[in-house]
This record gives C-alpha cells, sequence and structure tokens, in this order.
C-alpha cells in the first residue's frame, strides 16, 4: 500500500496565484501624498503700498469708524447702539458729518499703515528662505514688531483722528473746531506742547501690535491655508475669505485695547491708565471689554477686507507692470 504524504493546511480560500496577484497590485499601488503647502514666489513690493490700500479702504469705511468711536465715547443720553448714532449723525450733521475727521484718518493710514505693512513685508522677506512657509510664530513676532512701530509713527495723526470724530458730539464750547488732520496737529502742538502728540503713545502702540499680529499673520495663516488645501488658488474668493477671518480675529484681540485707547486719547487731563480702567469698571463692570465690538468688527470686518482686496491688486497690477506673473 502506497502512502499519501500529508498537505499543511491552508488558511485562505483563494489560489495562491490570486494572492501573490492581489498582494502585487496592493504593493504597486502609490501612496496617497500630502499636499504640499502653497509659499507664494517673495517680491519685493514697493513699501507704500500697504499705506495706499489702507487709505482707500479708510474711504469705505470711514462712517462705520466714527460710529464705534462715538460709542465707545458716548456720554448723558447720546444714543446707546449703533443703527441710532448713526441716524443721530445723520440728523444732526448731514451726509457729510459721517465723515467728520476723515483727513486725520487718511493722515493717519499714511504714516501707521504705511510703516507696518511696510516693514513687515520686508523682514518676512528677508527672513524666509525662498520657497519655505514661514512659521507662524515667526509671522507673529515680526507682525507684533512691525505693528508696534506703526503705532508710535502714527500716534499723532491718530489722536487727531479721535479728537476731530468726537468733535460733533461735545458742547458747542468744548469743541475744538479743527479744520483738517495737519491743522489739528499743528494747532495741538502750539497749543498743548509736543507731549500732545504722544498723548496714549503706549495703549495706542499696544494695540497696533496686537492689531497687526492678529490681522496679518491671520491674514497670511489663512490664505496659504486655503491656498493649500482648497482648488480655490491665489484668487479673490480666497483673498476675500482670509481676509473676513483675519478681521474677526483682530476684532476680538483689540477690544480692551481700543476702548481704552479712545478714551485716553480724547480726555484733556492726565490721568493715568490704570486708574483709568478702574473707574471704567467700577462703573461699567466687565462688559468694557467689549463695548462697541459690533461696530468695530462691522468697521474692522469690512476695513480689513477692502484692505488686503485693494492691497492684493496693488500687488497684481505690480507683477503684471514689472513682468513676474510667470
Amino acid at each position: 500500500m502506497q502512502s499519501v504524504a500529508a498537505m499543511p493546511p491552508t488558511t485562505s480560500n483563494d489560489p495562491p496565484a490570486a494572492s501573490a496577484s492581489a498582494t502585487a497590485i496592493a504593493a504597486a499601488k502609490p501612496k496617497r501624498q500630502k499636499k504640499p503647502a502653497v509659499v507664494p514666489k517673495q517680491i519685493a513690493y514697493p513699501f507704500w503700498f500697504g499705506g495706499s490700500a489702507s487709505s482707500m479702504a479708510a474711504c469705505v469705511t470711514h462712517p462705520l469708524d466714527l460710529v464705534k468711536v462715538r460709542l465707545q465715547l458716548r456720554s448723558g443720553d447720546a444714543p446707546k447702539n449703533m443703527s441710532g448714532t448713526f441716524m443721530h449723525i445723520l440728523r444732526t450733521d448731514g451726509p457729510r458729518g459721517l465723515y467728520s475727521g476723515l483727513t486725520a484718518s487718511l493722515l493717519r493710514q499714511m504714516t501707521y499703515s504705511t510703516v507696518r505693512f511696510g516693514v513687515y513685508e520686508d523682514l518676512k522677506r528677508r527672513t524666509t528662505p525662498e520657497g519655505q512657509k514661514p512659521s507662524l510664530p515667526l509671522l507673529i513676532g515680526l507682525s507684533t514688531f512691525s505693528g508696534m512701530l506703526g503705532g508710535i509713527s502714527g500716534n499723532a495723526a491718530d489722536v487727531t483722528n479721535v479728537r476731530m470724530q468726537q468733535d460733533a458730539a461735545l458742547p458747542a464750547a468744548q469743541r475744538r473746531m479743527y479744520r483738517h488732520g495737519l491743522d489739528g496737529m499743528f494747532r495741538m502742538l502750539r497749543e498743548e506742547g509736543v507731549r500732545s502728540w504722544f498723548r496714549g503713545v503706549w495703549p495706542n502702540s499696544t494695540r497696533a501690535a496686537l492689531m497687526n499680529a492678529s490681522q496679518l499673520a491671520s491674514y497670511d495663516t489663512f490664505k496659504v491655508f486655503l491656498m493649500t488645501n482648497t482648488p480655490l488658488g491665489d484668487t479673490t474668493t480666497t483673498h476675500f475669505a482670509s481676509s473676513f477671518l483675519a478681521g474677526f480675529v483682530a476684532t476680538t484681540v483689540c477690544s480692551p485695547v481700543d476702548v481704552i485707547k479712545s478714551r485716553v486719547m480724547s480726555a484733556s487731563g492726565k490721568q493715568g491708565i490704570a486708574s483709568l480702567i478702574k473707574e471704567t469698571y467700577a462703573k461699567e463692570g466687565i462688559t468694557w471689554v467689549f463695548k462697541g465690538w459690533v461696530p468695530a468688527f462691522l468697521r474692522l470686518g469690512p476695513q480689513t477686507i477692502c484692505t488686503f482686496l485693494f492691497l492684493e491688486a496693488h500687488r497684481t497690477a505690480y507683477r503684471r507692470f514689472m513682468g513676474l506673473d510667470n
């Protein structure tokens, strides 16, 4: 009798050839690669682009900025909400009243925004190797530093801007009646001395540093994220969405300092910041931190969107003019 060799048991019902074929296909199938981050090409744009774009945006959003300041500085029986303040200005001063202090606002953008955008973009280009994505901590550090410089350089125009916006809401005997931004700055210099140009400079420069860090750094971060993870590319839609989100972040971060800055700059006395905060908290509670947040966002949101859309338009025109699109 012939003996039959025992066959080893199999753990699969598939034929050996089919199993080997499936293994080979699985091994040959390419693994899904993570999409690399999109990094915009580094170009040395003119230093003044940020100031020009911000000035254009200020012409669009100035009425909202005026309403925000009036709400932050309201007293007596003045309207308590945005719509009431808006209608009160129209009734008492007419449509032109919505642009009270526009010249000072433009002067502020030409100093403050030119410096904060120009320094930030130049430092970002110098500190980031070509083709590499700058880290978020680096962007925050650079934007904080450039915002501080911008706040100091534009402080005199900012004081004038706040005073001109508040002027119509004051009793007739207390109005300063500045004719335009430069007139206000030089009258302050003659009547109050050079220190008046630096009134509230520390809350203002702190607010400018927070604004830049939360606005510019977040805009660049959102822009690269959308270009990397969506099919939008470097388009107007991407610029709009990134600037809208940056405006929301900036409004929330800057709200407490913005309120203090407006109140310090509008005052004529020498009350310190600490005593002002203590007095404000005693009268209004913790809600003073976000007083005027809605009009601030309704002003800063469109202002941020307009600024970056104008800025990207500046850049696009410059690249086309210089033949850098390719």
